[in-house]
């Protein structure tokens, strides 16, 4: 059974960057994703790396931030630049199924997220 744990959150300042892991365990090479959540609102799509290396980004992180993994550690990362407080949130990696990327349905295991605050 996979098992995804997230590590890396913390809190900056804005225009700052920080770069979260995801380490997976339990399994072979995966697509994986990222999402986040803020307070009072829905999960939402950050991007994903697909098993062969192909990335995609939501309109309100391509540009900043970017996915990668590193297969021999088992390991795919989250790393975001000039971060904003619009950033502040719980990110979840999470291990993708079939179908949309960015719905969380498609996606059948998650990690317990990690908290990233951003302060003006």
């Amino acid at each position: 059974q996979v098992q995804l744990v997230e590590s890396g959150g913390g809190l900056v300042q804005a225009g700052d960057s920080l770069t979260l892991s995801c380490a997976v365990s339990g399994g072979s090479q995966y697509s994986m994703g990222w999402f986040r959540q803020a307070p009072g609102k829905e999960r939402e799509y950050v991007g994903i790396i697909t098993d062969s290396g192909h990335e995609n980004y939501a309109v309100y992180v391509k540009g900043r931030f970017t996915i990668s993994r590193d297969n021999a550690k088992n390991t795919v990362y989250l790393r975001m630049n000039s971060m904003t407080p619009e950033d502040t949130a719980v990110y979840y990696c999470a291990r993708f199924r079939s179908g949309l990327w960015a719905h969380t349905s498609n996606y059948d295991a998650w990690g317990q997220g990690t908290q990233v605050t951003v302060s003006s």
